[in-house]
């Protein structure tokens, strides 16, 4: 939009729980480029937080009172639980709004096909945050791998784990797999996303789902997926949130070395912790979480690369403003959904 051109790009929320209220406010916040104008939420605790931490935005309790205001807004973020994310994008669209959407985008690829086209012919960006890109191990790997440093890679372990058998304690719970419940919906987006920018296009693909909680309509707590790439490399990915003893993040044999690494990202947890972003702190793992490169008994520690959440909107506000590429073409994640899909039918 012309205002996106001429000063920050004013900037809606739609939704302040983990999505809304850990990420992507502290991110815009932080960003010079954006101000946080309108943030929604129905929840009067959530509210009185958001009023809190950002006083110069309107706090509304719903998209409707947000949609009233569309007028003086270029940009929608959709922190929203996924059943919900169609319609407020096609709406969104509607106004004339750029919108970003959280993963896993859509519950059914034929509306995220759908919003692709919408987007198109209203002459709006649409974009879906898939901030796992900039994870600090991610990068890198990205980079041993990009380097040569492994050789021909051959096998590339990903998992996601925890030990939470209590649940989430939100919408994760008891959302079905229509809904877009489901850890291969929450992580598989992720972590297959990130198979796909390592090693190409899925040629084939193999899942199997499992339920160990109280999740309804086979909505799994449990995910394993083997990817075999156009490249030849096979990726095999787990997801588990009742874990009670996790394996590897990263575990990646080629022809020359291994690496492998330990441990979640800690951008998330700092952000929960309240550290801005901005802080030269933000993203820095500690040495002591460095993945290791080599064969055995000749393994060495590879420095991490900084975690780097914030890029997806610096590389937002530039395509935005006409003069870069989207941080996250939706056609890729339109692909992810289609790979989850395609396990969720036979798995």
């Amino acid at each position: 939009m012309s205002q996106a051109s001429r000063g920050p790009i004013r900037t809606g929320l739609v939704g302040f729980g983990i999505s809304g209220g850990v990420f992507h406010a502290p991110l815009i916040e932080a960003d010079p480029d954006y101000s946080l104008d309108v943030i929604v939420t129905a929840d009067p605790e959530r509210a009185a937080e958001a009023a809190r931490r950002y006083p110069k935005a309107r706090v509304v309790p719903t998209p409707e009172a947000l949609f009233a205001l569309a007028t003086d807004l270029d940009l929608l973020i959709l922190g929203t639980p996924p059943l919900t994310h169609f319609d407020l994008a096609a709406t969104a669209i509607s106004h004339g709004l750029h919108v970003v959407v959280d993963k896993p985008f859509v519950t059914a690829s034929a509306h995220g096909q759908e919003l692709l086209t919408r987007a198109t012919d209203a002459g709006v960006q649409l974009t879906v945050f898939q901030n796992r890109r900039w994870d600090a191990d991610f990068l890198t790997l990205q980079k041993l791998v990009q380097g040569g440093a492994l050789g021909e890679i051959r096998t590339f372990e990903s998992r996601f784990e925890w030990w939470r058998p209590e649940g989430f304690g939100n919408w994760r719970d008891t959302a079905t797999l229509a809904e877009g419940g489901g850890i291969l919906h929450d992580l598989g987006a992720h972590l297959i996303d990130q198979a796909v920018r390592l090693f190409g296009a899925v040629e084939e693909s193999y899942g199997e789902t499992a339920n160990h909680g109280p999740h309804p309509d086979g909505a799994e707590t449990e995910a394993f997926v083997s990817l075999l790439h156009e490249s030849g490399v096979r990726s095999r990915l787990w997801m588990n949130g009742m874990a009670a003893q996790v394996g590897p993040r990263f575990h990646v044999l080629g022809s020359r070395a291994g690496y492998t690494k330990w441990g979640l990202d800690s951008q998330e947890p700092a952000l929960v912790a309240g550290m801005s972003p901005s802080d030269p702190a933000y993203g820095v793992d500690s040495q002591e979480s460095w993945g290791v490169l080599g064969i055995d008994g000749a393994t060495e520690p590879v420095p991490a690369e900084k975690g780097a959440y914030p890029t997806f909107y610096n590389e937002l506000a530039t395509a935005l403003r006409g003069e870069g590429s989207l941080p996250v073409a939706p056609a890729e994640s339109l692909e992810v959904l289609k790979v989850i899909e395609k396990i969720h039918a036979f798995a």
